[in-house]
Formats: structure tokens, C-alpha cells, sequence
């Protein structure tokens, strides 16, 4: 069957369960490609680069700047973070779609891009959609972060605050999914691929 090429944009407060729903997509999906993040920060732990980052110089990433080849970009703890728009239009150009895990904030500014900076009939517009995906509730949410055991107590405070933000900002998304259940969360989005791709 022939499906329209999306580009979906997806946020979630962290402990939300996004990253555990978008490896179901990507694994349902086999047109789902994941969208890779370019960052100047070092690599960490066992990260490599161009599967978790693409890791850049100061002066390539700034170079890349001045060549508009951004679709949002932002400066964070002295490093930088960016999407590259070449990838994604590559992606949609092939037929395939493009799925973007970004915070709020960068989720914005691709809204903006896109809905600002591209004229109606750019692929990158046609197909673009995002979701927020909602925790059930602010208590839930703390005792998953707890019940991670990850992060010190001073970390999971400063996560729910940032939670908080998050979801307030939620409204700007075309579609927000509350993770209550990972099955039918999954299934929620699902619906949503299906519906904005034309299999449905």
C-alpha cells in the first residue's frame, strides 16, 4: 500500500515512557526512520557516533550554522544540539517517514520552521506531526522516576518541576497520548501513524 511520508515530532516529560514507545514504532514500522541529533558534546559511555549523535567540532557545527542547514538548534550546558534538515527531507523524498524525539522547547522551534519558513506544498509540512505523550499524573510520574532508581532525590525534584513546564506547554501539540498503560498508548499512536500516513 502506498502511505504518505510523515514526519513525526514526539515530547514527553522524562520517565513518560516515549523512548519505550518509539523503539515499538521503530520496530512496527520498517518505512519509521529515527532522526539522529548532532551535538558537540563528547561522546558518553558506550555512544557511537552516528547512531546515538553525530558528533561535531564547535567549528563544523558553527559552519553547518551558517549554512542554514538547521531545522532547530539550541546551546545547552555550554555544548550544542541541532537537527539537520537534509536527513529528514532525504527521508520523506524516498518515500519513507522521519520521527524526531525532542524536548518541548526544540519541538517549537520545528513547529515554527516548518509551519513558518515552508510553503504548503514542502513534504516537510505536509507530513508533519507531533504528539505529546502525558504521564497519567504528577504522582505517578514521581513514583516511576522513584522507582527508576537512577537519579538522586535533588534530580527527580528538578525533573518533576521541569515535568510541570512541560505539560502546560502540552495544548501546542496536534495530538497528546496519556501514557496509563504502554499497550494502549501504543495503540494510540499507532492510530495516529496510520490515520496521517493514509493506511487507515
Amino acid at each position: 500500500m502506498k502511505t504518505k511520508p510523515i514526519f513525526l515530532v514526539m515530547s514527553a516529560p522524562s520517565g513518560c515512557g516515549k523512548s519505550t514507545l518509539i523503539d515499538l514504532l521503530l520496530q512496527e514500522y520498517p518505512d519509521l526512520v529515527y532522526s539522529i541529533s548532532c551535538t558537540t558534546r563528547e561522546p558518553r559511555g558506550e555512544e557511537e557516533d552516528g547512531l546515538d549523535y553525530h558528533f561535531l567540532t564547535v567549528a563544523r557545527f558553527r559552519e553547518l550554522l551558517a549554512e542554514d542547514a538547521f531545522i532547530e538548534h539550541a546551546e545547552v550546558h555550554g555544548n550544542y544540539y541541532g537537527t539537520l534538515k537534509k536527513p529528514i527531507e532525504e527521508v520523506l523524498a524516498e518515500g519513507n517517514s522521519m520521527i524526531l524525539d525532542i524536548d518541548v522547547a526544540g519541538a517549537a522551534k520545528v513547529r515554527h520552521y516548518v509551519m513558518h519558513h515552508l510553503p504548503v506544498t514542502d513534504p516537510l509540512r505536509q507530513g508533519y506531526v507531533d504528539v505529546f505523550i502525558n504521564p497519567p499524573s504528577m504522582e505517578e510520574l514521581r513514583a516511576r522516576l522513584e522507582g527508576r532508581g537512577t537519579d538522586a532525590p535533588d534530580v527527580i525534584e528538578r525533573r518533576l518541576a521541569n515535568a510541570e513546564g512541560e505539560m502546560a506547554r502540552a495544548g501546542e501539540y496536534m495530538y497528546q497520548v496519556v501514557n496509563d498503560d504502554l499497550n494502549l498508548a501504543y495503540k494510540r499512536l499507532c492510530d495516529i501513524i496510520d490515520v496521517k500516513s493514509g493506511r487507515l
